[in-house]
């Protein structure tokens, strides 16, 4: 492998120093900072030499798959596009959200194996180290069997507990809601939908033990696990007593301090900072508040991979967080949830995932270059 040494007057070091130095890549690792330039050179000035973006909740990909509804798209084309998006924004480490859901369609069995099965498949060709996000429905109880299967094989990565049938009941059966959008998606007629939520409704009561059964298994295989839109502190805590140990996308301020207060990382979404409020409206939080007030320790691209770059360059602008914390909050934060030891930082030993930033100081930054496990898996013509 090439050995390249980095020089830049702005390098973010694991202390959160800042320093004007040299970080020299051999054989995937960080093999010195501050080291005499050898092998390939690089110097990018005053651009920022930081840690590559570790993104623990992404689903954009369902854009490159189905980017109309009813239009479909091979899934490797899909996620060969997606992998050009995450290393041009710098992000070296990504899990790719797969809702498992009691739908049929796009969220349904089907689809969910065969993605599973394109994510293995595609990963020797795919630059981002990715990595397969387990979103389990809780009410898609026929599938606890075969969840339990895969989190014994190794072959999911974080597991997160997901429950929108609640919205989805309370929407289409309480308030009588237009059923079109999930019939777009599950290729259901409204009377088939309508039939279906009534099954899964039925349901309802063998949920919570089907969850902990799920927990147990994740905990004994040593899988992250996290659980999705807490309600109360009462549901953070019930899940944290599981061992599910990540709070991602708390519904208010105090399900996130009771997450706080028990130690668990709490994930807002890198897309809400970078708009300035949540896609919710008034409703949602405010992920830059969060921030400041110290009730929000990762930021993940959610639905838009280019706002996890920008993210930690508008919290410092705004002053919602000094930069070498905000850049925490998408590198060393979520790579230590997720259990990954060996990156989100520069420091000698640990893995050269580096990402090349420009910053112009107004409007949005620029990935320049992006490095995977020492390899230049992105550079543009600016770099």
């Amino acid at each position: 492998m090439t050995t390249r040494t980095i020089a830049s007057r702005r390098v973010l070091l694991a202390d959160g120093s800042v320093e004007d130095t040299t970080v020299t890549v051999e054989d995937g690792r960080i093999a010195g900072i501050g080291q005499a330039c050898r092998g390939e050179e690089w110097n990018v000035g005053d651009a920022w030499l930081l840690p590559g973006i570790v993104d623990l909740h992404g689903d954009a990909f369902e854009r490159q798959m189905m980017p109309r509804p009813g239009v479909h798209f091979p899934t490797d084309l899909a996620l060969l596009d997606t992998d050009a998006q995450l290393i041009a924004n710098g992000v070296s480490t990504a899990y790719h959200g797969v809702t498992y859901s009691w739908e049929p369609g796009l969220r349904g069995r089907e689809s969910t194996c065969a993605l599973k099965a394109a994510l293995a498949e595609m990963k020797p060709r795919l630059a981002c180290d990715t990595r397969f996000h387990l979103r389990h429905e809780t009410h898609n109880l026929a599938a606890e069997g075969e969840v339990i299967d895969w989190l014994a094989d190794g072959s999911v990565d974080l597991l997160a507990f997901n429950d929108h049938t609640d919205m989805i009941l309370d929407r289409i059966l309480t308030k009588g809601k237009s059923t079109a959008t999930y019939t777009a998606r599950t290729g259901l007629s409204h009377d088939e939908f309508i039939a279906l939520l009534h099954r899964v409704a039925d349901g309802k009561p063998a949920v919570p033990a089907s969850v902990e059964r799920l927990a147990a298994a994740a905990v004994a295989h040593d899988v992250a696990l996290a659980s999705h839109d807490d309600h109360t502190p009462e549901m953070r805590r019930r899940f944290h007593a599981m061992g599910c140990r990540i709070a991602e996308f708390p519904m208010n301020t105090a399900t996130a301090e009771a997450a706080v207060a028990l130690g668990d990382p709490v994930i807002c979404g890198a897309p809400n900072v970078v708009r300035g409020g949540s896609h919710l409206g008034p409703d949602g939080i405010l992920a830059a508040r969060e921030i400041r007030e110290g009730r929000c320790t990762i930021l993940v691209s959610d639905y838009y991979y280019p706002a996890l770059a920008q993210a930690p360059f508008r919290l410092a602008r705004d002053g919602d967080a000094a930069f070498p914390q905000a850049w925490a909050l998408v590198s060393g934060n979520p790579a230590r949830a997720a259990g990954l030891d060996d990156r989100g930082t520069i420091a000698e030993g640990a893995r050269a995932d580096l990402a090349v930033v420009q910053d112009p100081g107004v409007g949005p930054v620029r990935v320049t270059a992006t490095l995977v496990e020492g390899a230049a898996v992105y550079r543009s013509a600016a770099a």
